[in-house]
């Protein structure tokens, strides 16, 4: 029997490849071709169906890298094809075997109208079924000749500026043909049935029954008249296509899909074209196939083809209407989740949600983020805050070293939120409905015994176009087929629903979901995560100085600019720009991007700041920070206290000793820490003998994935950069004392300065390093002579501790983790932070020294140099502050890593200004104070508990308010939450660990809330 299978394997591929697919079209006649190439970028709808032709012929090379073509059918179908079914068939060069990743069309009539998406694998646009015959066929086809980026290697094709010009591509064929529908309904079903027969072994009668109904149908078939044989070889297939899956089946929910990365191998402006091509394929497809449902996330995506593709929108918009094309995940971008801030993970689910509420109606209760690179731990929370409940993901199947225990569970973060969540066991997040898949999933499915059923999002992504008739077809064989799991069509919702139902009691994961792979999206990109990061923390300081000067009045809250701007960061939190995996060209817009956003939000925190304080030059400081800076209350300016002065002097063994009367620092003659000893607990922070702002060097050539991995055994080799060029101490002055450090090392320099200011148990490091190196890792180590079996790093509203042990193969895997603005090692009441403005991986390690006391070793990492995909990645200057908190509580290292992020204090203007709302305890932080985005007027304010305890807070407000609420992320009222209320002194809130409020106070006079 297995030699008989194996035959008909053999024999029903090269029938079906040969003979059996090319009769789906028997019958064909050229089209006629032109062709206009746009000078420059991509050029209006109504400009391109206008330009000029030239004749071209099919063979003739076409396409520049990132040009446009627009490239013109047209014909006429033979009368003789009266009553037939007739497609146009145009091969724009395809490969088969990179779908998505090249050359894609958009068809157009003449009249402007979008038809749909050309791709390699789906090629053809329907003329007629049936025609009448002496139909006049025009067509046009807006060409983008994106090249084919080579993997795991360096190119110059990832930025226009430097891919040159030469042809990529040769046009295939442009036909007019008759398409023969069952001869493709023949394909379908000897597909499923013959990957159906290579994936039941555990069935051999029924595997038997399949192969003898094959064999038959190939017999039937009579190989010079495939056309005239085709129907009697789909009667042999009949019954065992009719035969019904076991009652026990598992059921596979298809949600047609097409994951488009908003920006990777290609450039935001490609992207724009992308999702018009494959929502144009797409809503072709609904009309085509009744039963079929479409999903779409990232609403920044929906907003793309409704700024530049009306004509495309429109469809989309109605698609929707009907309830068959569906915006899923209710976030701005499928972003990345381990490096956004707190805030701007929150507003990801603010401005995705309220699009699709304000364009569509809808409201999502999923988090759709099938790719993105795992998820920190405080993203639970944020998910419900948004009034949201599901989350999906596809990604986590890809970790290198521990399988994940769940494919359906409760995940828990760090506040103790529970979100339904859902790894689809097919493996994919491209299902293309083959026989392996289906029966992957319900093989892999851990879940069995206690839950049923699972997701499978199915269709070509990145460009791909999206599910395929095929695909359907496939579906429709599958939907309840014996020896097949069940398939049918589902919305994510609908999934979910039935998927609670199914599973009545989950088993719980608490804490993040690490991906145990593309480690080094921690690093890739500094300038990116930089000027991220930069923006996070001015739109914050823009809000607040804006929405505190509007309150006090004489200024004009600049919402609608605000709202693009966030619009603007949110979009490049996708999770293939900001970590660092995406072309030259990418990165090359992004440093304008950012560098234009910084530009506005400064100018804006500084018009806000002119009108509350005045234009006369004064002593007075801002104080940005949530915390009270020198005796300035949080969101306040005012005169800053005076502070005893920091001494820099000459050390006897070479370098310097920095002092401000809680800490001194020694400075070796090498530009190294030496000692770093807290005077008033009179503790020294380093081992006997160590140094730290050490920085060291590793060869960085990963296994694969250039720009994503970093591969452990890069700590195999190191070298320490401890010699100096120079070691000069700088003069004394009021805002402290500093030693200043340069050295060489291959061909890139560092020059550190290293400052202690008065009041502080903060080193400040200032690094700025000119890179050019390729393929190494560089890090900046810190040992400290600290027991302790745990850390803290910072993430979204909160932290989360990992083990500094690799007891488990899951400890193992994590060594190289992400924080936010600090991370905080400590043994019982005493501890050491490392504060941080812009760098997110890092790692921690232990050992036991000679003297038996324990060494951790915390190391930040600084720039890596991968070839793949922008050979040029970091090279050139960059600027890294950070700062060693020693003698740091969780509330030191909260406070500074807010301190080292925003603004510093500045000083101008004149009359102090009083803080909007105060907070009479440290642990709640305002993560965001502004205007409330329904233009009312009304004061919306953001707090989160962010030491890891219980607290209590009085948050006082210094203004008249009529009323407050508690809200969700969307500034909607939540029922059942209360607090203690007085009018005389505030709102008392009580909070758990790391719980997150939002809370609107409604001033008099405010204009009616948005609902």
């Amino acid at each position: 029997m297995h030699d008989d299978r194996r035959l008909i394997e053999a024999r029903l591929g090269r029938v079906l490849g040969e003979r059996i697919v090319p009769a789906i079209y028997p019958e064909s006649v050229p089209l006629r071709a032109s062709i206009w190439v746009a000078p420059g970028e991509p050029v209006d709808v109504a400009e391109g169906l206008a330009a000029p032709r030239t004749p071209v012929e099919s063979g003739a090379r076409w396409g520049a890298p990132w040009g446009t073509s627009w490239l013109t059918v047209e014909g006429t179908v033979p009368p003789e094809w009266a009553g037939r079914t007739v497609e146009a068939l145009i091969d724009l060069g395809f490969d088969q075997n990179m779908t998505g990743f090249q050359c894609e069309g958009l068809v157009y009539r003449a009249d402007g109208t979008p038809v749909k998406g050309l791709h390699p694998r789906n090629q053809w646009v329907r003329i007629g079924s049936p025609v009448t015959g002496g139909e006049q066929v025009l067509l046009h086809v807006e060409a983008a000749s994106n090249p084919i980026i080579p993997f795991f290697g360096p190119t110059a094709l990832g930025d226009k500026l430097t891919a040159g010009g030469d042809p990529q591509y040769r046009l295939g064929r442009m036909d007019l043909a008759v398409f023969d529908e069952e001869v493709w309904q023949l394909v379908q079903d000897l597909e499923v049935l013959g990957e159906l027969m290579h994936e039941m072994p555990e069935d051999p009668a029924r595997r038997y029954d399949i192969v003898r109904a094959i064999e038959r149908a190939l017999d039937a078939i009579d190989l010079r008249d495939v056309n005239g044989t085709a129907t009697a070889a789909r009667a042999c297939l009949t019954e065992v296509l009719a035969q019904p899956a076991i009652g026990s089946a598992h059921t596979i929910s298809a949600v047609g899909h097409a994951h488009i990365d908003t920006a990777w191998l290609w450039p935001l402006r490609e992207t724009v074209r992308k999702v018009a091509r494959t929502t144009a394929n797409m809503t072709a497809l609904l009309a085509d196939s009744p039963e079929f449902i479409f999903t779409m996330s990232q609403a920044a995506q929906y907003d793309f083809i409704k700024q530049h593709r009306p004509e495309v929108y429109a469809k989309v918009k109605r698609a929707v209407a009907e309830g068959r094309f569906v915006p899923a995940g209710g976030m701005w971008v499928e972003s990345d989740t381990n490096m956004p801030g707190s805030e701007a993970m929150a507003r990801q689910f603010v401005y995705g949600k309220r699009f699709f509420l304000d364009e569509f109606g809808v409201e999502n209760q999923e988090a759709w983020l099938p790719d993105t690179f795992g998820f920190a731990a405080g993203l639970p929370q944020i998910i419900k805050a948004a009034g949201s409940k599901w989350l999906l993901t596809q990604k986590i199947s890809w970790s290198q070293i521990n399988q994940f225990p769940h494919h359906t569970f409760l995940w828990e973060g760090i506040d103790g939120s529970r979100i339904f969540t859902h790894f689809p066991p097919v493996d994919t997040y491209n299902c293309s409905m083959q026989g392996r898949e289906i029966a992957h999933a319900a093989r892999n499915f851990k879940e069995k015994g206690r839950a049923s059923i699972s997701l499978a999002p199915t269709g070509w992504g990145d460009g791909g176009g999206g599910t395929t008739r095929e695909m359907v077809a496939k579906a429709a064989r599958m939907k309840d087929l014996e020896g097949s799991p069940r398939v049918r069509w589902d919305t994510p919702a609908d999934f979910f629903t039935r998927a609670e139902a199914d599973y009545a009691n989950p088993p719980v994961w608490v804490g993040e979901l690490y991906l145990e792979l593309h480690r080094a999206t921690l690093t890739s990109q500094a300038r990116t995560k930089q000027g991220n990061r930069r923006s996070e923390h001015l739109l914050r300081e823009a809000e607040l100085w804006a929405a505190t000067a509007a309150v006090r009045g004489g200024f004009d809250y600049p919402s609608a600019d605000l709202d693009r701007i966030w619009k603007t960061v949110l979009l490049h939190q996708f999770h293939d720009i900001l970590p660092g995996s995406a072309i030259a060209w990418v990165y090359r817009e992004a440093a304008q991007t950012y560098a234009a956003v910084a530009t506005e939000l400064v100018s804006i925190i500084d018009r806000a700041q002119r009108a509350l304080g005045g234009d006369a030059l004064g002593p007075n400081v801002f104080n940005s920070t949530p915390h009270t800076w020198r005796s300035i209350p949080a969101g306040a300016a005012g005169p800053a206290e005076a502070t005893p002065p920091c001494s820099v002097t000459a050390r006897t063994e070479g370098g310097f000793v920095l002092d401000n009367g809680l800490l001194r620092v020694e400075v070796d003659a090498r530009g190294l820490v030496v000692s770093a000893f807290d005077l008033e607990r009179r503790r020294e922070a380093l081992p006997p003998g160590a140094t730290a702002n050490l920085l060291q060097v590793h060869p960085d050539l990963p296994n694969s994935w250039d720009a994503w991995d970093v591969d452990l055994f890069y700590r195999n080799r190191v070298t320490d950069l401890v010699d100096a060029d120079s070691v000069t101490a700088e003069p004394d002055s009021t805002s402290g004392a500093a030693v200043r450090v340069t050295r060489s090392f291959g061909t890139s320099t560092v020059e550190q300065t290293l400052t202690l200011r008065p009041g502080e148990r903060a080193l400040d490091i200032d690094t700025g390093v000119d890179w050019h190196e390729t393929e190494k890792f560089l890090k900046l180590a810190f040992p400290l002579d600290i027991h302790a079996d745990r850390y803290a790093s910072e993430t979204q509203f909160g932290h989360m501790f990992r083990p500094t042990h690799t007891n488990t193969s899951w400890e193992y895997a994590k060594f190289e983790a992400c924080n936010h603005r600090f991370v905080h090692v400590a043994e019982p009441g005493w501890g050491v932070a490392v504060v941080n403005d812009s760098t997110y991986g890092h790692d921690v390690t232990r050992t036991v020294r000679d003297d038996g006391g324990t060494t951790t070793t915390l190391r930040v990492s600084l720039l890596r140099a991968p070839r793949f995909p922008d050979p040029e990645t970091d090279h050139g200057a960059h600027r890294f502050r950070h700062a060693l908190i020693v003698g740091a509580s969780i509330g030191d290292a909260v406070r500074e890593g807010y301190r080292i992020n925003l603004t510093a204090p500045r000083t101008g203007f004149g009359s102090a200004v009083a803080p909007l709302v105060r907070i009479d305890n440290p642990a709640v932080v305002t993560s965001a104070v502004k205007l409330a985005d329904d233009g009312s007027g009304d004061v919306i304010v953001r707090v989160y508990e962010a030491h890891g305890d219980r607290a209590q807070a009085l948050i006082s407000p210094d203004f008249d308010y009529t009323g407050v609420e508690f809200c969700d992320l969307l500034e909607r009222p939540l029922a059942g939450e209360s607090s203690e209320t007085s009018h005389d002194d505030g709102i008392r809130l009580r909070l758990r660990p790391f719980q997150l409020l939002t809370l609107r106070f409604t001033r008099p006079g405010a204009s009616p809330a948005r609902q």
